[in-house]
């Protein structure tokens, strides 16, 4: 089926607008995953917000690849290595200006990912592989189940969230719309969130929100590109670590350092979760000249940069790390602004990767000896 012609009209800068999936409430783990609802007649399009698993024709797709040709032409190496030496003044200018209004809560996420609402569902035990268009298939996993979890202890005294019983890590946090609603959704007593970002201004808009409870959450700055640097958890203590739309932030050099330096904090059967661009997104093919950095890697007016993943590109990060996937699945979604009778076609990939249950501290079934360092938390 040929696709409806689309209109490239969402703004520079805002490209995580058109992420919202559904307004269901915080609570609801009923809505039905992404690839329920089909375009079967293209003069049926302004009639829903979104339809998914669009097939783009060959000459959409070929469109695609002609316009980002037309615009991969790098700047020159110092306007680099500007914008990489200076990607924490850009983001805190970022959340400076729009603090807690750009982005929307995330209650897609407990359908997308059920592993962040377990009372819903604890399927990172019994997850399949599954294919573009395939879903894992779901089975209960109930608190009461879970290996015992050791309280964890450091030479200063007890981390926060030691005595927790599921860890959940959120990278790239920035204002709150992931955890809060995990927060609000999950209200199992075991449950402790940790959460950091790049951006000291977005971590202290976390702390100050009235729903931060210092009891069930840990709000620090982070650095995911520093590989030396120390998380507040010792390696393979944590349940869950979520990256929403953040890896496509680092500059590419980096992004494999990084996301073995995460895999170590997994515990065996641990759960790597990832939504992020896919190649020939909407946001990639509205850049003008002058935006690429490198090949799919480019810069926003606001200083801000983004890369464009393939699922091949994902999957072997991901299995370099030591992690086995349980899904990798492609998000080809049309969404409909029926009001300016506007179609945006959007690409995002799925992610979610566990350690296997023969590792412990580190990638490839390597075990790591010694002590966790000491940490100071301020």
């Amino acid at each position: 089926m040929a696709a409806p012609r689309a209109v490239l009209a969402a703004e520079e800068g805002s490209s995580e607008t058109a992420q919202i999936l559904s307004d269901s409430a915080p609570g609801d783990c009923k809505r039905p995953q992404f690839g329920t609802r089909f375009l079967t007649d293209p003069r049926q399009v302004f009639q829903h917000n979104a339809w998914d698993n669009v097939e783009w024709s060959e000459e959409q797709e070929a469109s695609a690849k002609r316009k980002v040709l037309e615009n991969n032409q790098p700047l020159p190496l110092e306007k680099q290595e500007e914008y990489d030496n200076r990607a924490n003044e850009f983001w805190n200018s970022f959340y400076t200006i729009h603090e807690n209004r750009f982005f929307k809560d995330r209650h897609w996420l407990f359908t997308e990912f059920p592993e962040l609402a377990p009372q819903c569902s604890l399927n990172n035990e019994s997850q399949r592989e599954v294919s573009d268009s395939d879903h894992s298939e779901q089975e209960s996993l109930q608190p009461q189940h879970r290996s015992e979890v050791p309280s964890l202890s450091h030479a200063g005294g007890d981390i926060p969230g030691s005595s927790a019983t599921y860890r959940i890590l959120e990278v790239g946090c920035g204002v709150g719309n992931t955890v809060f609603p995990i927060l609000k959704t999950n209200n199992d007593s075991g449950l402790f969130v940790y959460c950091c970002d790049f951006s000291s201004t977005a971590v202290e808009l976390v702390k100050t929100n009235p729903e931060y409870d210092p009891q069930r959450c840990f709000a620090f700055v982070h650095d995911l590109s520093d590989v030396e640097a120390n998380y507040p958890v010792p390696e393979g203590t944590l349940d869950v670590i979520v990256l929403i739309f953040v890896l496509s932030a680092l500059h590419p050099n980096k992004m494999q350092a990084s996301i073995s330096r995460l895999a170590r904090l997994l515990k065996p059967g641990g759960v790597m979760l990832l939504r992020d661009y896919g190649r020939y997104d909407m946001a990639q093919l509205r850049f003008k000249k002058g935006r690429c950095l490198s090949e799919n890697f480019y810069v926003r007016g606001d200083g801000t940069r983004v890369y464009f993943f393939t699922q091949d590109e994902l999957h072997e990060m991901f299995t370099e790390a030591g992690l086995e996937k349980m899904q990798n699945l492609v998000d080809r979604r049309l969404q409909v602004n029926r009001g300016k009778q506007l179609t945006m076609y959007r690409v995002w990939i799925q992610c979610k990767y566990r350690k296997g249950r023969a590792q412990q501290h580190g990638s490839h079934g390597q075990e790591r000896g010694g002590d966790p360092p000491s940490f100071i938390i301020a």
